[in-house]
């Protein structure tokens, strides 16, 4: 059992950049429980008197959880309040500092993660086995269920069949997300099953660990299977929308036969003008630590990229509902 409480699920956002110290925005490390992110959103713009969009944060995060998050407030030619104001139980001021820019989503660099299982069934020798694979291999790098929300998918299916129209443009972008996210799903389950989503096949695209830097391969040589091996690179699924896939080959072959019975779906995404990227098909788990308590319980500790779900980490470890 995960997220009894909501203090079972800790994420702390870390930006990889410190305030700028000065500026017209202002900078909010908050602590939060039972808040989902544009809840405190609307609550810091009502403080502030400014516009929704005039709050920035660079990702979503759960309400049940407790999570230290960032957000920027533009405060242009307003007077700063006093943002304890907002402060209760489930709202905490960590820092407050001046900054020269809005907070976009995805400027985020890693999120670090201490969850709590409880009521652990099963041989804790599995588990362990377990988690020293994940932390030696990783695991596979699948959009999590949060990326989908309540039938994202059927509308998105419903957009691009003409059957809904979507005028909003925030809930337009989280069906096209969302169905996006879907595609690289099936690609990445495709890998898994054949058993080489942490390995390459010819005319793959491989991505540089840490970065978005990517470059495509002809053959598989020893060279490319070791820097696999070491982490230093990773092999890529599509990001689908505009332009020629980077892939060619065996790789290439994989991705249109998987996204073929999906050719409505890559045309409604090419339409909406998204423009072809790629994302790892594996993930890399830092600093993994883990301890089992005499109750029953496993306290696990692990750092993700930006982008990255840990709810897909921890499926790899126990079978619960999460």
């Amino acid at each position: 059992m995960i997220r009894s409480t909501a203090d079972d699920f800790q994420v702390d956002e870390n930006l990889g950049f410190d305030p700028a110290g000065k500026g017209e925005h202002i900078l909010l490390q908050i602590r939060k429980r039972h808040l989902n992110t544009e809840a405190v959103a609307r609550q810091l713009a009502k403080l502030a008197g400014v516009k929704l969009m005039d709050v920035g944060y660079a990702g979503l995060k759960d309400r049940m959880a407790s999570t230290s998050q960032w957000f920027s407030v533009n405060l242009a030619g307003k007077p700063e309040p006093d943002w304890t104001a907002l402060a209760c139980d489930d709202i905490q001021f960590l820092t407050v500092a001046r900054h020269d820019r809005k907070l976009r989503r995805g400027a985020l660099q890693s999120n670090r993660f201490s969850l709590i299982v409880r009521d652990l069934q099963g041989e804790v020798s599995d588990i362990e086995q377990r988690l020293m694979r994940i932390k030696q291999q990783g695991v596979p790098n699948y959009f999590g269920e949060q990326r989908f929300g309540h039938a994202n998918l059927d509308r998105a299916a419903a957009m691009f069949e003409g059957q809904l129209r979507v005028k909003d443009r925030h809930q337009r972008g989280l069906y096209l997300s969302s169905a996006r996210s879907e595609l690289f799903n099936r690609v990445l389950s495709h890998r898994v099953t054949a058993g080489y989503w942490n390995r390459a096949v010819a005319g793959d695209v491989m991505m540089l660990d840490g970065t978005h830097s990517i470059f495509s391969i002809m053959q598989v040589d020893a060279e490319i299977e070791k820097r696999i091996t070491q982490g230093d690179l990773h092999p890529t699924g599509p990001l689908w929308g505009r332009g020629e896939l980077r892939t060619g080959l065996d790789a290439r072959q994989i991705e249109e036969s998987v996204l073929q019975e999906c050719a409505l779906w890559c045309r409604g995404l090419e339409e909406a003008e998204l423009d072809q990227q790629r994302r790892t098909l594996r993930l890399k788990v830092h600093d993994l630590k883990w301890d089992f308590t005499s109750s029953g319980e496993m306290q696990v500790q692990f750092g993700l990229p930006s982008g990255s779900y840990a709810t897909m980490v921890l499926r790899e470890v126990v079978t619960c509902n999460i």
